[in-house]
C-alpha cells in the first residue's frame, strides 16, 4: 500500500488496480433506485478497477424477515445484478454470508470502533424510528460490518449512493484507528458516487425504498409499472391550479426524467411544463416509453439466467471461494498484527 495523490492509504493488486468493493441486499426485487444509485454506476468500473461485489445478506437480518423467502431473493438479486451488467468474467460476485472473515473482522473492528461515532450514524436514527419495534444490535453496528464488507478485501474505491457516505467516512476511520493501533493493514477507503445519487421514491418525499412501498422494480411488468407511476406525485402546484408548473419541483422529471431519457425529451418536457403545454400523464406515458427502453433488455437477460438457476449459483460459488482467498489472506494479517496468531 502507499499513498495516492490526495494523501490516502490505498491499496493495488499486483496487476496495479485499485480495488472496487460494494454490496446490494436481498430484501426482495432491486429497484430502478438500485439500478441508478448503484449497479449502473459498478458497471463503469469492470474494466479498469478489480471488482468484488457482494449479495450482503447479513445486513438483510437486521430487520424482520421470512427465512423462507432469502435463499430465492438471494437467487433474484444474483439475476438482476447480471442481467443489469455485472459481467461475471469481470468481477467477482457471491454471497456475503458463504464467506465467514466478514462476521469475523467485523467483530475486531468493534474493539476499536468508538460507541459514539455509531452512535452518530444517521442511517441508525431513521431505521431504528422505522423499525421501532426491532432497534436490534445488529442494525446498530451495522456499519462496522460494512466496513469489514469493504476492508477485508482491501478496497480503496466504493461506489455507493449519496445515502452511504457517512458510512464510508467511518470505514476510512476504523481503518485508520485499527492502522494506528496494531500497524498498517488497511487501506482508506473512498466514496465513489454515481450520477444519480440519491433516488427519490414514487411518494417524492422520501429515497425509493421496498419497505415503503415507492418502488418500481427493475424486472417489474410493465403494465404493473404504470399501473405505479400514473398516480405518482408531481408538482403539487401544477395539479392543485393548472397552472405552469416548475419541472425542477416535479418528483417525475428530476428523480426519474433525466435518468431514462435523452436531452430532446427533457427539453419537451421543460417547454410543456413551463408553458402548460402538456398535463402530467402525457408526460408519464413518455418517462414509461423511455423506462421500458431501459428496462426491456435486462428483463430479457434476467428470463435468460433464471432459466439456468445452476449457471447462476455456479457464478456464487466460484465468486465465493475467491473472495475466500482473499479474506482469509487479509484476516491472517490483521491478527497476527494483533496478537492473535502464535509467531512460529
Amino acid at each position: 500500500m502507499k499513498r495516492d495523490d490526495k494523501g490516502y492509504l490505498t491499496y493495488w493488486n499486483d496487476e496495479g488496480k485499485i480495488r472496487v468493493f460494494s454490496g446490494i441486499q436481498p430484501s426482495g426485487e432491486l429497484h430502478i433506485g438500485n439500478l441508478l444509485g448503484a449497479i449502473s454506476n459498478w458497471v463503469t468500473f469492470l474494466d479498469d478497477y478489480e471488482c468484488i461485489f457482494c449479495i450482503v445478506d447479513h445486513h438483510a437480518t437486521t430487520i424482520e424477515y421470512d427465512p423462507q423467502k432469502m435463499p430465492q431473493w438471494i437467487f433474484n438479486a444474483a439475476v438482476a445484478n447480471m442481467a443489469a451488467g455485472l459481467d461475471p468474467d469481470r468481477c467477482t460476485l457471491f454471497v456475503q454470508s458463504e464467506v465467514p472473515e466478514h462476521t469475523e473482522l467485523a467483530w475486531i473492528f468493534n474493539t476499536v470502533t468508538p460507541y459514539g461515532d455509531l452512535s452518530r450514524m444517521t442511517q441508525f436514527k431513521q431505521k431504528s424510528e422505522q423499525y421501532r419495534h426491532n432497534v436490534n444490535v445488529g442494525l446498530f453496528t451495522y456499519p462496522v460490518l460494512q466496513a469489514a464488507d469493504i476492508l477485508l478485501y482491501k478496497a480503496s474505491a466504493v461506489p455507493v449512493g449519496e445515502d452511504q457516505v457517512q458510512h464510508i467516512e467511518l470505514a476510512r476511520e476504523i481503518a485508520r484507528g485499527f492502522n494506528n493501533r496494531f500497524g498498517e493493514v488497511f487501506p482508506e477507503c473512498q466514496a465513489h458516487l454515481t450520477q444519480a445519487k440519491r433516488i427519490m421514491g414514487l411518494d417524492g418525499k422520501n429515497k425509493m425504498s421496498k419497505s415503503l412501498g415507492n418502488a418500481i422494480g427493475i424486472l417489474e411488468p410493465l403494465e404493473s409499472i404504470w399501473n405505479k407511476l400514473r398516480p405518482a406525485k408531481t408538482d403539487e402546484r401544477r395539479q392543485r391550479k393548472k397552472d405552469p408548473g416548475n419541472p425542477e419541483e416535479c418528483n417525475i422529471y428530476t428523480s426519474y426524467h433525466c435518468y431514462f431519457s435523452p436531452e430532446k425529451d427533457l427539453e419537451w418536457v421543460r417547454k410543456g411544463c413551463t408553458q402548460a403545454a402538456m398535463g402530467c400523464l402525457e408526460c408519464k406515458k413518455k418517462l414509461l416509453d423511455n423506462m421500458d427502453k431501459l428496462l426491456s433488455p435486462i428483463r430479457k437477460k434476467a428470463q435468460k439466467y433464471k432459466d439456468d438457476p445452476e449457471f447462476v449459483y455456479d457464478v456464487l460459488s466460484t465468486g465465493a471461494e475467491k473472495a475466500r482467498g482473499i479474506a482469509e489472506q487479509v484476516t491472517e494479517e490483521a491478527k497476527k498484527v494483533m496478537g492473535l496468531i502464535r509467531s512460529s
